[in-house]
């Protein structure tokens, strides 16, 4: 897509051509990610381990209130965006923080830019937003129009290629407790109003955020938090791929590096309490702050700010068992215990891994409204033949597999929980281990199991199924023979 573009681009003429050099431009970006929910959802936390750093504002402030993009740059930098384009540029605070007075009235501001040197951004844009179901109106529609599509750009450009220009390419949708009606709506709007393959459940993802807060007292919270998520993944199936359970405090204190030895060191004395004062000083925040102990009342209620009582009560728990625990080891825990590397797995699984086919989808899609814009004829025919090329190649089923996972998954077509199963897991990844559930099997049993299942999908499209799934079904037979060939080459290669 990226090479369709730079060729024809330059044989256009006018708007058209800078339309799709900004295509171009785009399919070379990371993929755009919004971080999306309520209010006090913990957005920010979950924004600043991403990052690896506390950069977003967690506390509720101006910051807060207004779209924040973070990106890779080569230094650090925060520019406010205006809606007239025109940008006013700060340092990061001594905290190494957005600023918590930006110097512009908020009426003026479309955006802030921040660029960061982490390296966690390298192939992720991530827009941190306001809460899209506020209560205050203003709050979200401006997270609305960032998110769908309305950021300023070009006034060149048309509406149509401008929205999808500026729009995020997946979602990660945080909520706390439960799932509500303004949640389902929120998300059903991104799918409806942005680009066509970003609009669907395969590129949006559910985070159960602040799940520490199912237990008291500092308990475990995963048997419980576990078996909710897939409660909350069945009411969402529509509309996010997977609903991932975490804690998001701990994931940003121990991404962003904010446990020092002397916390550890803290943590450590407070293993050494005998068992009943361990107790009584975890029985709640009150006791931990205010009974007397052997660590001062200052250094408690830092860490309950960077763990709360379920991440101290677990620290905690581990030095009891291991006392010559290391630091680094005992952050690689607490990392651990937050859910944390299961999102950033699921990421990779369901977003990075995936962003080429996501973009090329995008691309093809902005294309073709761009081609049926054009002013002059001979523009739309070379857009149009261009299209037609990208369309006749092989490696464009992974795209047709990608739809018609959108219309499964959406409810547009119904078909078979294992079938849409199946076909989910063909769309979403190239490992034949993963997507055959054969993990560990040899090659010639992979191709066995592909042919069968395109075997299945072939039976399954002429006989009995309506046109709707007969279609989805076609795309899959194909899907699973490409694979089975696929496979059998490589097996050859070996």
């Amino acid at each position: 897509m990226a090479d369709l573009c730079q060729e024809v681009g330059h044989r256009l003429g006018g708007a058209t051509q800078a339309q799709v050099l900004d295509v171009r431009r785009r399919l070379g970006e990371p993929l755009r990610v919004a971080i999306a929910g309520r209010l006090k959802a913990g957005k920010s936390t979950l924004v600043n381990a991403l990052i690896g750093r506390r950069v977003a504002p967690t506390e509720v402030g101006e910051c807060t209130r207004i779209v924040t993009q973070f990106r890779y740059g080569a230094s650090d930098r925060v520019d406010v965006v205006r809606h007239n384009g025109t940008r006013a540029s700060l340092p990061l605070d001594e905290a190494g923080m957005i600023p918590q007075r930006l110097g512009v009235p908020r009426s003026e501001i479309a955006y802030v830019d921040v660029t960061l040197t982490s390296n966690h951004l390298r192939d992720l844009t991530v827009i941190d937003t306001p809460g899209l179901a506020s209560a205050n109106t203003a709050v979200s529609d401006q997270a609305r129009r960032f998110l769908f599509n309305e950021a300023p750009i070009d006034d060149d450009i048309d509406d149509d290629s401008a929205r999808a220009l500026s729009g995020s390419e997946a979602i990660i949708y945080v909520f706390t407790q439960s799932v509500r009606e303004d949640d389902v709506q929120a998300l059903e709007a991104f799918r409806s109003m942005s680009a066509r393959l970003s609009s669907n459940p395969i590129n949006s993802l559910g985070l159960f955020n602040k799940v520490d807060k199912l237990a008291g007292s500092g308990a475990d919270p995963w048997p419980v938090a576990e078996p909710l998520a897939s409660d909350q993944a069945k009411v969402l199936r529509r509309v996010v791929s997977d609903v991932v359970p975490i804690v998001g405090l701990l994931a940003e204190t121990t991404e962003a590096g904010r446990l020092t030895a002397a916390d550890c060191e803290a943590l450590r004395q407070l293993s050494a309490l005998p068992q009943v004062e361990r107790q009584v000083l975890l029985a709640s925040v009150d006791l931990f702050c205010s009974r007397e102990s052997v660590v001062t009342r200052e250094s408690r209620e830092r860490l309950l700010r960077l763990l709360d009582l379920y991440g101290i009560s677990f620290a905690i728990h581990m030095l009891v068992q291991r006392p010559q625990l290391a630091t680094g080891e005992l952050v690689r825990l607490l990392l651990q215990a937050s859910g944390f590397m299961r999102l950033r797995q699921t990421l990779d699984q369901a977003f990075r891994w995936r962003s080429d086919a996501i973009k090329a989808g995008w691309g093809l899609s902005s294309l073709e409204k761009i081609a049926s814009h054009a002013e002059r004829p001979a523009d739309r025919e070379l857009l149009r033949d261009a299209i037609e090329r990208v369309l006749g190649q092989a490696d464009y089923h992974r795209l047709r597999l990608l739809e018609a996972a959108q219309l499964v998954t959406t409810g547009a077509v119904e078909l078979p929980d294992d079938m849409q199963n199946e076909l989910t897991k063909l769309a979403l990844s190239s490992d034949p281990h993963w997507i055959l559930s054969l993990p560990g099997a040899p090659n010639e049993n992979l191709v066995k199991a592909a042919l069968e299942a395109a075997t299945r999908w072939r039976a399954y499209a002429v006989a009995g199924a309506s046109p709707a799934q007969s279609r989805v079904a076609l795309v899959a037979h194909r899907g699973f023979y490409l694979l089975s060939q696929r496979v059998r080459g490589q097996a050859r290669f070996n």
